[in-house]
């Protein structure tokens, strides 16, 4: 992993950047940055020895960010939940525009994209080359196209500062800090239906945190100015209907399936470009999830042996 290097991280409380903070942290001069506006986000953060800065991306307010760093992974996000394209543009892409150019001494900027930029092929697993669309309108309204947009800022703030960026397309991230198979064993426990498309299998890449970290180092050394633009997620192909049927065989709880078309298109990624510079995902997702369970639920595991 990086060590004495200055690395400031947005949305280090989320799902995916806490980890990574935690990684981190021992052996580097870590920068948390946030509105943190609960005290118990600080203290957590705080505590794996990163350095909390408070600001508010959204409204630019970046002052107290050093301009002097050695990297920027970019995790944080905004999910309004409703039609506001004005106000999730500004908190997107309009934020990671200012953010590169705060930063244009860094060495290299990690910018967290997701995979639901692409446009749903029937299955087949998306290439970075493929065609672009608003694969989450159907739960989330503004978050294909303002990811898409974040993108199209940060690619163009990348050349006019002339700071090396990767933009990282993100599958299905999880770990013990949580994750979409997670939300279905809750859903599971609580006898709720899980939806699936219609068009299955519905297929998404799972990538665990412990790949995740491993990769960010990989991911900087990619780095280029044009932006590059790579696939991120786990190497074996599964599938919403696979996980839940692990998560049944490892708690005995029955996974009941509802098909509707309100809900994800599966959407594979082909992750060929990432394997030809990384290798291949270490961790298998069956070996993943069982160790998912095991650290946040272990009451309802069907055997603890």
């Amino acid at each position: 992993m990086l060590e004495k290097q200055t690395i400031l991280v947005t949305g280090a409380t989320g799902q995916v950047a806490f980890p990574i903070v935690r990684a981190l942290a021992p052996a580097n001069r870590v920068l948390a940055f946030g509105r943190f506006q609960k005290a118990e986000d600080r203290e957590r953060v705080a505590a794996l020895g990163a350095e909390v800065v408070a600001g508010d991306l959204a409204r630019g307010e970046l002052r107290a960010i050093p301009q002097a760093v050695d990297y920027v992974l970019h995790f944080a996000v905004a999910r309004s939940g409703t039609p506001d394209f004005d106000g999730d543009l500004a908190a997107n892409a309009e934020a990671a525009g200012l953010l590169l150019a705060h930063c244009r001494r860094a060495r290299g900027f990690l910018h967290c994209s997701t995979a639901a930029v692409y446009q749903a092929k029937g299955g087949e697993p998306a290439r970075e080359s493929d065609p672009l669309g608003d694969h989450h309108r159907v739960m989330m309204p503004t978050y294909s196209i303002c990811k898409i947009a974040s993108e199209a800022v940060v690619r163009a703030a990348a050349r006019t500062f002339g700071v090396p960026t990767t933009i990282a397309r993100l599958g299905v991230p999880y770990g013990s800090n949580g994750g979409w198979p997670w939300y279905h064993l809750m859903m599971m426990k609580a006898g709720v239906p899980v939806p699936i498309h219609p068009s299955g299998p519905n297929r998404f890449p799972l990538l665990h945190e412990d790949d995740y970290v491993r990769h960010v180092e990989g991911l900087l050394a990619l780095a280029s100015v044009p932006a590059t633009i790579v696939n991120w997620a786990g190497s074996e192909d599964t599938s919403i209907e696979a996980w839940c049927a692990w998560l049944g065989e490892l708690t005995g709880l029955e996974p009941r399936f509802q098909p509707t078309e309100k809900t994800l298109e599966p959407l594979p990624l082909d992750v060929s470009r990432l394997e030809a510079k990384l290798g291949p995902s270490r961790v298998h997702w069956r070996d993943g999830v069982r160790r998912m369970v095991e650290t946040r639920n272990p009451e309802l595991l069907r055997s603890r042996a």
